[in-house]
This record gives structure tokens, sequence and C-alpha cells, in this order.
């Protein structure tokens, strides 16, 4: 394990990276557009590559190249995953080459579309909304064709051993983004021109995403040829594909209609659900998934040589890491949701009514946190158990969950409605796959996480406790300015951080050894 561990630092360190520079991203585009009409606009449009994104790179082909890779990787050696590698990558191309064509011409002829919508009772202003986001998604949606290469060249890295490398590939879109905000700022553009100038950042951080990558493929010995040959490995992948397809299809729409109902209630709805959600994905980021990179590829192999008890072992090995950070980080993020929300975002256009609006949403998010990160491992599991009809139901129940709550929470909530909806939505999700997995493998269940569990919920308590206090003590200061967020965020977390982390050492957690190691690891690799 402690191999693994150190790969999971490598990810994770990498991750740590590249997720700061995409809140900063975050942070700069919420300064010069707020929670405008025109950012709203912007997070729906680019979501649509996004989400195709997971539907044809991360989501589906990502969980069915893994495992067949690594099938290849072990019965063929590096050639013939190589020209593995090359024949996905060819056929990737030629389908989201289709696709961005298809979408182009849609949104392009969007206007008498939307014109017919206001006729069938779409709100006049709902409908400028939409033709808003119409409009910026011709510039994004060719993103989907570098950034779904880009997740077939990672996945082919990770199956390689090259953990680093891929984990870094996001900042380059977010530095791209970056430096467009400042040229931006500094020619004094108008917030239309900035948001083009952006759009087009989007593009070519994407292609960097894609050649990153690559180019550790071609260190590997890997060299790319246009392959559209059918063979018994791409049939595979193909039929792996087909029912995660409708799952991600199912959770493309889900989003969609998320979005959709966002835009129908205010001009900021979209932009302060984007925001909750990045600030919440940001342990997500860091941890779960430098710790699913991990483990899928491992979890794959064992699945491969059917060595189920090695299988579960790294299974829930990898699942106590992800609670172990994610349960306290829920509570923190819901203690701490305002001041969080007030010192990253409450700058230039960004006002403090946004911040109100944004806290309790952020909160709500917050709550679903160890849910997700688990659905993310468990996805993984049958994944590797290469089962996909499961999981397109949990997928579909997870809509339909949504879909309704959504629309009753929107009634008395508005946008903390939405936010509650998805996090109830993720819950039930949670519940089916953890019983359907079990079910497959019983070596899957959890008794053996239910002491660590209890552990945890006891330390993630005396930090909550801790927290509490630390807030009610700082607001019978008067400080001036922004030193009581300063002192509240800056100064309250590490305190947290180390309760938790002494709590824990007292009640002898499960693998104590290897999360010091692997913190110790991510510190040093830090101070370099």
């Amino acid at each position: 394990m402690s191999k693994n561990l150190h790969n999971i630092s490598i990810v994770a360190v990498a991750t740590v990276a590249s997720r700061i520079l995409g809140l900063l991203r975050e942070i700069a585009t919420a300064a010069v557009f707020g929670t405008s009409a025109l950012n709203s606009a912007f997070v729906s449009a680019f979501t649509l590559p996004n989400l195709f994104r997971r539907l044809l790179g991360e989501g589906a082909l990502t969980a069915a190249f893994v495992p067949t890779l690594t099938h290849e990787l072990e019965r063929e050696q590096r050639e013939g995953a190589f020209r593995l590698v090359s024949k996905v990558a060819s056929w990737l191309a030629v389908v989201t080459t289709g696709l961005v064509a298809v979408a182009v011409a849609i949104f392009l002829n969007a206007e008498t579309a939307i014109a017919l919508g206001a006729r069938l009772g779409i709100a006049e202003e709902t409908g400028r909304r939409l033709l808003l986001g119409a409009d910026l998604a011709v510039i994004l949606f060719p993103y989907l064709i570098f950034v779904c290469l880009a997740a077939a060249f990672s996945a082919a890295c990770q199956v390689l051993h090259r953990f680093a490398e891929p984990a870094l590939s996001p900042i380059w879109l977010n530095l791209a983004v970056l430096a467009a905000l400042g040229l931006g700022a500094w020619w004094a553009w108008g917030a239309p021109e900035r948001m083009q100038l952006m759009c087009v950042a989007v593009l070519v951080g994407g292609f960097l995403q894609m050649v990153v990558p690559a180019a550790v493929l071609w260190q590997e010995g890997w060299r790319p040829r246009f392959d559209l040959t059918v063979d018994d490995r791409v049939r595979e992948i193909v039929r792996l594909m087909g029912p995660m397809l409708i799952g991600s299809a199912i959770y493309l729409v889900n989003i969609a209609v998320s979005r959709f109902i966002g835009l129908s209630l205010n001009d900021s709805a979209a932009a302060v659900l984007n925001l909750a959600t990045r600030v919440m994905e940001l342990p997500i980021g860091v941890f779960t998934i430098a710790i699913t990179t991990v483990v899928f590829p491992l979890i794959a192999r064992h699945a491969a040589r059917a060595e189920w008890g090695e299988l579960t072992k790294s299974y829930h090995k990898g699942m106590r890491l992800v609670l172990i950070i994610n349960i306290p980080a829920a509570a923190g993020l819901v203690l701490l949701s305002e001041p969080i929300t007030r010192l990253l975002f409450e700058r230039g256009a960004f006002s403090a009514a946004d911040t109100q609006l944004m806290a309790p949403v952020l909160a709500v998010y917050a709550l679903g946190l160890p849910f997700v990160s688990f659905t993310s491992l468990a996805l993984r599991g049958f994944y590797a158990l290469r089962d996909t009809a499961t999981p397109v139901r949990a997928a579909a129940i997870s809509f339909v969950v949504n879909l309704v709550l959504c629309l009753v929470l929107m009634r008395w909530l508005s946008t903390v409605g939405l936010a509650l909806a998805s996090t109830l939505a993720v819950l039930v999700q949670t519940a089916y796959l953890q019983r359907h997995l079990v079910r497959k493998q019983a070596g899957f269940d959890l008794h053996g996480l239910l002491p660590n569990l209890a552990k945890i919920g006891v330390a993630t308590a005396v930090m909550s406790g801790l927290i509490w206090l630390g807030l009610l003590g700082v607001s019978q200061f008067s400080l001036p300015g922004k030193w009581p967020t300063v002192v509240a965020v800056c100064g309250l977390i590490p305190l947290a951080v180390g309760a938790y982390g002494a709590a824990l050492w007292l009640l002898r957690i499960e693998g104590r050894e290897e999360l010091e190691t692997l913190l110790s690891r991510m510190k040093a690799k830090l101070m370099r």
C-alpha cells in the first residue's frame, strides 16, 4: 500500500496546485462579472461541453477504457496497449468533431427555438438568458474535442502509472483563463468583450490539457496514428460504454434541467450554484479524485486477475481515506460557509448581498460532500467488476429524485432548494449503489468501516465544537474591515485540522500510520 500512498500523494499535490488555480480563476471571474446574467450564461454554456466531457471522456470512456487497456497491457504488453490508445483516440476525434458541428449548428439557430419557446410560455427574461448562453456556447463547444482526447490520454497515463502530469493538466486551462481576465482588465475592455476573450482562453487551455498527457505517452513510447480499425478490444469498450453512456446521459439531462430551472429563477442562480459547487468540490478534487485515480487501476487489475480479497481490501482502504478527509471537510464548510464565501469572493462585482445569497447554498451542498465522494469510489467498484447497468439505474433514480425535488423545493427555498434537491438526490444514489455493490460482492460491505466511521464522527464533533466556539469568540471582538473573516477562516481552519487529527490519533483510527505517511509526503512535496 505504501506505493499506492505515494501515488496518491503525487496526484493530491498536483491536484492541489490545479485546484488552487481553479479557485483563483473562479475568484477572478466573480470579481469581474459578479453573479450577473452574463456570468450565469457563461456557466450554463460551459456546462454543456463539460457535461459531454463527462459523458464521452472522464465518465463512460475512462471507466470502460481503463479496465480494457489494463487487460491489453497484461496480455499484449505496451505495443498492444499503444495500438488500442491510437484506435480509441481516432474514434473519439471523429465522434466529438461531429458532435461539435451539430451543436454549433443548433446554437447558431437558437433564436428561432427560443422564439418558439416564448409562444409556449417561457418568460422573456429566461429566453434572453438562454440566447446569451447559446451565443457563448458557439465559442466554447469545440473545447469538447480537446478535453475528451485529454481524458483518454490521461487514462492511458494512469494505467502506465504516470499520475502527476495528467493531474497537472487542468492547470493550463486555469492559467489561460486567468491570463485572459488580466489582459481584459489591462486593456480596459467592457464585460462582453472580456467574456469573449475568456471563452477563447478556454479553447487555448483545453488544447494544452490535451497536449500534456499526449506528450507523456510519447515519452513512454506511444506514436499516434489515425486508426479506425474495429477489433475485439474496441468492441469491448463500446459494449462497456453503452450502459454508462445512458447513465451519463441521464446525468447530463439532470444537470441541464437544474441549470434551466436556475436560469428561470433569476439572473444570479446559475452563477451562485456554480461558485458554491466549485468551493465544495475543492476537497473532492484534491483528495477524492487523487484516491480514486490511484485505486481504480489497482482494483481493475485485481478484478482482471480474479483477486477478490485484494480487490475489496484495496477498495476499503481507499474508502476509509475518502471518508477521513471528506466528513470533517463537510462539517467545516457548513460552519464556515459565510466567512469562506466572504473571504474568497466578496470583492469587485461580487457584493455582500451575493455573499448572503451564496453562503446557505454552499452549506447545503457541503452536506452532500461525503456522499458525492463515496459515490465516486463506489462507481469505480462497479466499473472494475464490469457492471455498467447498476450505475445506470442509480443515475436514473437520482435524476427523478433531483427533478421532482427541484420543482418542489424551489417554490419555497429558491436557489437553496435547487442545492438541497441535488444533495438529497446524491444521498439516494449512494444508498442504492452501496446496497447493490454488496449484492455483487459481499466483501464490499461496510461492517469493517463502522468502527472507523464512529471514530471519524467523534473527531468531527470535537472539531466542529472548536469551530463553533471560535466563531463565537471572534464575534465578541470589534475587529476592523475583513479581519473577523480572515481570523475565522485562516485561524480556525488550521486549529480545527489539528484538533481533528489529534482526536483521530488518540482514538487510534485504523491505518493512521498510512495516513501519516501520506500527509508527510504531501508536505515534503509542497515544501520543494
